[in-house]
């Protein structure tokens, strides 16, 4: 029988105290904000795509009493520069401009959360920095492989959302259907801009119409408004397999450097975007983290049992004692 979980709200919205750009290399900027309390620990999120770029809803995660919140967007997407921009945008470049934003901000140690993509970007991240990593909070498991890939974007998803996977592949001419992702990589880096804008389009349709485990048209919309740097960015990533060896990010070596790490993983039980068997395999090998699997949610974030589940895990690392703002 299905478990109806029960909804949580958010915190309060807030706004920033400071934000800023900070210029990275390869002449890329980033744009950075911190808020809730000045005094608290801090507490990086990273959001998903790659390229969606944050938003103010995201800070809401956290008690802003206790944390120091501190969302940046990633290269070429939000309000970051140059904007959709392909050239050294790679998972590499990004580890580094956490690293410069961590020395920019004089962090000690963060608690690190993401979702989805964001989950991939902790993950790698807390594997090369985990010195830096107080605690994970994960959710929507991506571990960068093949088979995740081919499951969301060639034949998977597609069974259980036919009628949106109709309106995917009309973009692609029936020939070049066996690889969709390169197939959508050529139209998405066209020269042609009507070309770009519809494949843009359709990608981020297909992804923000799986998302959630019932329709939300705000999730939908959510999608729409990043369409050309989600679509060109994530496609950029997947026909270059992240960037990263394929397995990486759960072998043995690099999972022993963060065992240490308290880690919570959020996964909802009929995420189709993220499918529940990459977190599966990831607490196999790493079973000090706690997973917690959501019994009626997908992949957003805000389904109802993913939200409670996230807010709970920061609280639960919350520290006891801190410095009223």
């Amino acid at each position: 029988m299905l478990q109806r979980s029960v909804g949580r709200e958010m915190y309060p919205p807030i706004e920033p105290y400071a934000s800023a750009m900070m210029d990275v290399t390869d002449g890329h900027r980033i744009y950075w904000e911190t808020s809730g309390n000045p005094q608290g620990h801090p507490a990086l999120f990273l959001h998903g795509g790659p390229g969606s770029g944050t938003s103010p809803k995201q800070r809401r995660f956290f008690d802003p009493n206790a944390y120091r919140i501190i969302l940046f967007d990633q290269r070429g997407c939000g309000k970051s520069e140059p904007f959709s921009s392909l050239e050294n945008n790679t998972t590499a470049k990004l580890i580094e401009d956490i690293e410069a934003l961590r020395n920019l901000l004089k962090v000690d140690k963060w608690l690190v959360f993401g979702g989805s993509w964001g989950s991939t970007l902790a993950l790698a991240y807390a594997e090369a920095y985990p010195e830096r990593v107080s605690h994970l909070v994960l959710r929507g498991i991506f571990l960068l492989r093949r088979a995740e890939l081919l499951f969301f974007y060639q034949e998977g998803t597609s069974w259980l959302y036919p009628d949106a996977w109709e309106d995917y592949v009309a973009q692609i001419p029936p020939e070049e259907r066996s690889d969709m992702i390169s197939a959508y990589y050529k139209r998405l880096t066209s020269d042609d801009p009507k070309t770009r804008k519809d494949a843009c389009i359709a990608w981020a349709a297909w992804e923000g119409q799986t998302a959630t485990l019932l329709p939300d048209n705000s999730v939908i919309g959510s999608y729409e408004a990043v369409a050309e740097s989600i679509s060109r960015i994530e496609c950029h990533y997947f026909v270059n397999g992240g960037f990263v060896p394929e397995g990486s990010l759960i072998e043995k070596a690099n999972i022993d450097r963060i065992r240490h790490i308290p880690a919570i993983i959020v996964q909802g039980r009929y995420d189709l975007v993220c499918p529940a068997k990459s977190a599966w395999d990831l607490h196999k090998v790493w079973p000090e983290a706690d997973l917690r699997f959501t019994p009626d949610a997908g992949h957003s974030a805000f389904d109802v049992g993913n939200q409670k589940a996230l807010l709970d895990a920061c609280d639960q690392f919350r520290p006891t004692s801190f410095t009223q703002s």
